[in-house]
């Protein structure tokens, strides 16, 4: 029997809530535990190959209607697999269905088609704003237990790429997007695409994405964006990215503070990293829901346009950024520095921002430990933080290699700086202003940062609509 058509010899179902289970920070696990379904198996062994149902693969027929009638059928039948063999598959937006994996067979790819009205056109996420949009290449809506599985791959057309113009201000379709979805595995497939997001689940719970090859080069174009998710694992995936390979998010400004809804519970490991455009990892500047209990761990920078780590957010945003973890982390080719912390003013300010005191986000309880870089022209910058609100918690240890500039500080409580190995820098190892911890090197005192201006109250209180 061909590889196309072997039966998985393992239950998709263990291996996804094994994987859930280990990939959640001890202080995460016990909260995740008490909410976490067991998904149901498939009840039906059904596969069905994607040219029983009369797909071409000769990358010139448009094969839309075969993969999405091979798609619902599996899915009407009680769930199984779609098999996709060896060619290139012309499509627009499918959608995928509950208990259904797409199995992308060697030297299968899924092709998207150039022409715009072959996607549909639904309320999609921009820029942490609900939005009429078109559907991803690859998408979900209120579905669960459902996968992508390789070895294949995926292509977006760079025809339909890009951001929203005044000529048509629709949404650019995503790559891969999953809406208000549950218990996804996305593994050991390869993904290209330019001028727009590869991979994108919001309002998503139980996530896997694993071995994933990843480029989504130039502008606009981020690798992962988890947007407003819960209990994700992101694991031995190889990015480079035209913007942000990683990116967290959850949402912007009254809308979705007023939906809070976090993500949470995230882990990153051993991941290969390179960022074309901005950081590697970027946790914001869209946190209005707040992002929480994320580790990153085991991952690698080859290089990177700005920088490695950036955690990010803007008065007007609220909510919080709390409890990263960063630990066992190693980055070079930084044209900027390794790690950027801005509360008060990254992104663009939103319509309706969060208006007073409740505006300023909280950063609190962020660490870093055994930590290299080489050659880094900044490698610590947390200078944008308000005196309102200060970062509560920074634990910097275990760094070494080399960098340019070293660290600036303010606005922080409860800070710990030890074991700072670097070498190489101009000017002194720490300068601060207004910080308090301990285990602290000697610092040079610098100028505070500008004053805080809080967004004003709105006439009328917002409301969603």
């Amino acid at each position: 029997m061909s590889d196309e058509t072997t039966p998985p010899t393992h239950d998709r179902r263990s291996i996804l809530k094994a994987a859930l289970l280990t990939m959640l920070a001890p202080s995460a696990l016990a909260a995740a535990a008490s909410t976490q379904t067991e998904p149901a198996p498939p009840t039906s062994p059904l596969r069905l190959s994607v040219r029983d149902q009369g797909a071409a693969g000769d990358g010139v027929t448009l094969d839309t209607a075969s993969l999405q009638r091979t798609i619902d059928r599996v899915n009407v039948l009680g769930g199984g697999e779609v098999l996709v063999p060896a060619g290139r598959y012309l499509t627009g937006s499918i959608s995928l269905r509950s208990k259904v994996t797409l199995r992308l067979a060697s030297d299968a790819v899924l092709l998207g088609s150039a022409d715009l009205a072959h996607y549909g056109v639904a309320q999609v996420r921009w820029e942490g704003k609900w939005i009429p949009g078109y559907t991803a290449l690859v998408h979900a809506v209120d579905a669960s237990q459902f996968a992508i599985v390789g070895p294949g791959r995926i292509e977006g057309n760079p025809a339909v790429g890009g951001r929203p113009s005044k000529d048509n201000p629709l949404r650019r379709p995503a790559l891969i997007e999953c809406i208000n979805c549950q218990d996804i595995l996305l593994d050991g497939f390869s993904t290209e695409y330019r001028h727009m997001w590869s991979i994108h689940p919001t309002l998503c719970d139980r996530i896997v994405l694993r071995n994933l090859n990843i480029r989504s080069t130039e502008t606009n174009a981020d690798g992962i964006d988890i947007d407003s998710c819960r209990h994700v694992l992101i694991d031995r995936c190889d990015i480079a990215s035209g913007d942000d390979c990683i990116s967290l998010k959850s949402g912007r400004g009254e809308e979705a503070n007023q939906m809070a809804r976090p993500t949470e519970d995230v882990r990153i490991a051993n991941c290969t990293l390179e960022g074309r455009g901005f950081a590697c990892i970027g946790i914001g500047s869209e946190t209005s829901g707040g992002i929480r209990n994320v580790v990153i761990e085991h991952c690698t920078v080859t290089s990177v346009y700005k920088f490695a780590i950036y955690i990010k957010s803007r008065i007007g945003r609220g909510a919080f950024i709390e409890n990263i973890r960063v630990h066992d982390f190693s980055a070079s080719n930084m044209r900027q520095g390794f790690l950027k912390i801005s509360q008060t003013s990254a992104g663009v300010q939103d319509a309706d921002p969060v208006a007073g005191f409740l505006g300023i986000p909280l950063f609190r309880n962020i660490l870093l430990q055994r930590i290299r870089v080489d050659n880094a022209p900044i490698l610590l910058e947390a200078t944008e933080i308000s005196e309102q609100k200060p970062l509560d918690g920074f634990t910097f240890e275990d760094v070494s290699g080399s960098c340019s500039r070293a660290i600036s500080l303010a606005n922080v409580r409860n800070a710990s700086l030890k074991n700072i190995t670097v070498s190489g820098f101009a000017g002194p190892l720490l300068r601060t202003a207004n910080v308090t911890g301990r285990s602290m090197p000697d610092a040079e005192p610098m100028p505070p940062p500008k004053a805080t201006v809080l967004v004003e109250e709105p006439l009328v209180p917002y409301r969603l609509h």
